[in-house]
């Protein structure tokens, strides 16, 4: 047995203090790798869900007329589907619109897709369904059942009655940016175009492909399969990506990413020294058994790793009891969103929450290793402690 871990486990940690400030400290840095996680996979998958990741378009990117179709079944789509990032990719259709409810009159952007999300299969396939986002549904007193009327403005003035089959939450979504989901064939027959024609290819990436710098080399390869596969009879498309169309966004998920990183190295050190002055504590009061280990032929470095391995396991402790507590807020959060935010600010209407557990894992390892790192500053008292001294006060 190892002299030193037998002599810990025998001494007692009385920092409450400390043990407190370790837990608060990493149920802080938890949460706070939680919520930016939860930022980021929410804002991803809003974007990837309004206009996919990378969006294949006419070069003049005027994707709300009815005058610039691509086809859907362009030559490259199958050397597209081939490439490692691309999970799926997506026929639209966008065409701008007003709707009139009553006396309420209010713009909206009606995208087009082959399956209506948050509609029932069997309400999918009737003409001129229509998902609308809850904030429309509040301007206009719309609601499930209820009939919807929308002018479209092109060559000649357009109408259209809707049926409202769904009201959808939406994300990212102002009252100047409202968006609803009709159904592929309605739009492409009010456009006047043939069933192979959209607005758009909308290109979703695997998971591990929508980070920032992913989603860029991403774009750069389907625009470059796209410029390689392209036969000169199809209309030309650039791809763009959701970086380029949404740069706001990802420079306020950086600036969250900063602000995590600030949070968790000012409670890493907060952690640390209110470990620390436990520490010296712990060994003020053991000052006599530290001269008297030294007497019985203990090193210094023997002496001190009986004081960190007992501070050790109270980190060990509290970063447990704090991982827990920190779990238990995002379980609840997760199911319930409880904490409300305004998403005219913050893009979502509640604070999302997704526990990573590399990320806590990484988060923890971290942490742990500089607070024990810390510890070894107090450890430098013990070779300042004479053993004639203190034992003979003894």
């Amino acid at each position: 047995m190892d002299v030193s871990l037998f002599i810990a486990s025998r001494l007692r940690f009385k920092g409450k203090i400390a043990a407190i400030s370790i837990a608060v400290s990493f149920f802080i840095m938890i949460i706070a790798v939680a919520v930016s996680s939860g930022f980021r996979t929410e804002i991803r998958d809003s974007l990837s869900a309004i206009s996919g990741d990378v969006q294949l378009t006419p070069p003049d990117l005027n994707v709300l007329d009815e005058g610039s179709p691509i086809e859907s079944d362009a030559s490259y789509l199958p050397h597209l589907k081939e490439l490692e990032c691309v999970k799926d990719v997506v026929p639209a259709i966008y065409r701008a619109g007003i709707v009139k409810a009553g006396e309420n009159i209010h713009g909206i952007m009606i995208k087009a897709m082959d399956r209506i999300p948050g509609i029932p299969s069997e309400s999918d396939t009737a003409a001129l369904a229509v998902s609308i986002p809850e904030r429309l549904s509040e301007i206009t007193g719309l609601g499930t059942g209820d009939r919807m009327t929308v002018y479209f403005v092109g060559e000649k003035v357009k109408v259209r009655k809707f049926t409202v089959a769904a009201v959808h939450q939406a994300m990212l979504q102002t009252d100047d940016k409202l968006v609803a989901y009709a159904h592929l064939d309605d739009i492409q027959r009010l456009n006047g175009w043939e069933p192979n024609q959209v607005s758009a290819m909308e290109v979703l990436l695997e998971d591990s492909w929508r980070d920032e710098v992913s989603i860029k080399k991403a774009a750069q390869a389907i625009g470059y399969t796209v410029n390689g596969f392209s036969s000169e009879s199809e209309h030309p498309v650039v791809a763009t990506s959701s970086v380029s169309r949404y740069p706001q966004l990802f420079d306020w998920l950086n600036l969250i990413d900063f602000n995590v990183l600030f949070i968790l190295v000012l409670m890493t050190i907060v952690a640390g020294f209110n470990m620390i002055s436990g520490l010296l504590i712990m060994l003020f009061e053991n000052i006599s058994t530290i001269g008297l280990l030294k007497a019985l032929g203990m090193t210094d470095r023997s002496i001190a790793k009986v004081f960190l391995s007992s501070s050790a396991v109270l980190v060990a402790k509290g970063m447990l009891a704090g991982n827990v507590l920190a779990l238990l807020f995002c379980l609840i959060q997760g199911t319930t969103h409880l904490l409300k935010l305004d998403p005219a600010n913050y893009f979502v209407s509640f604070v999302p929450v997704d526990p990573s557990l590399g990320l806590i894992l990484l988060a923890d390892l971290a942490a742990f290793a500089v607070i024990m790192l810390l510890l070894l500053i107090p450890s430098l008292f013990i070779a300042k402690v004479d053993p004639a001294k203190t034992v003979k006060a003894d």
